[in-house]
């Protein structure tokens, strides 16, 4: 029974690194995206 739970804590936190890699990504591309130079958002955005 121990095992089983400590499989399972140790499966919850891969899930939490995995989520939070996922979101700093998808915060760094927005941010990429925000501070992007004008000329460069009005060719996206054509």
């Amino acid at each position: 029974m121990k095992k089983l739970l400590a499989l399972a804590a140790v499966a919850g936190g891969v899930l939490l690194v995995v989520k939070r890699k996922s979101s700093a990504k998808a915060e760094a591309a927005l941010w990429r995206e925000a501070t992007a130079p004008a000329a460069n958002n009005s060719a996206k955005k054509a």
